[in-house]
């Protein structure tokens, strides 16, 4: 009986591998910079944390520490993104700048930093998204099949925000 050997996804290994180091949450979070620039692509990469007590959201990490520094707080309107983000645990995929317009007061920013798309994929925990990773890029970057890599990408920070959200 013959076997097919199964490949294990290199970039998937180093973040789960970047889990096992002392240096928490920091290795993980730049493991997942790294994997996610190369598998699925960005020019700005966050991660946030979401509280549900407060409606806040809280950044702890970015690539681009200058003009979104980690530590960055703001309070999430309801509507539409939130709804599918946070309450359903759905990617969302903004295609352009009118599509980041309607939901980032910041859009002018992220513009200014050559990003008119963008990638928001939940990390979720037993029915609640606790934070999400947020890829940014060019006009027309991301479409479905980028939220489907991602996901394995995005559960994989779950224990690192497990943490941070207890705290």
């Amino acid at each position: 009986m013959t076997r097919t050997k199964v490949t294990a996804d290199p970039l998937l290994c180093a973040v789960a591998a970047s889990q096992g180091r002392v240096d928490q949450p920091a290795a993980l979070f730049a493991a997942l910079d790294g994997a996610t620039k190369s598998a699925i692509g960005h020019k700005l990469f966050t991660i946030l944390t979401y509280d549900d007590d407060t409606g806040e959201a809280a950044r702890v990490y970015s690539n681009l520490p200058g003009p979104y520094p980690t530590g960055g707080r703001k309070r999430l309107a309801p509507g539409p993104w939130t709804e599918a983000v946070l309450d359903r645990g759905e990617a969302y995929i903004g295609y352009n700048r009118d599509d980041l317009r309607t939901v980032f007061a910041d859009h002018e920013l992220i513009a200014s930093l050559g990003c008119e798309s963008v990638l928001n994929m939940p990390v979720r925990w037993r029915g609640r998204t606790l934070g999400s990773l947020n890829l940014l890029h060019e006009a027309g970057w991301y479409g479905y099949d980028d939220a489907a890599a991602c996901l394995p990408f995005a559960q994989l920070a779950l224990p690192a925000l497990l943490t941070a959200t207890s705290s």
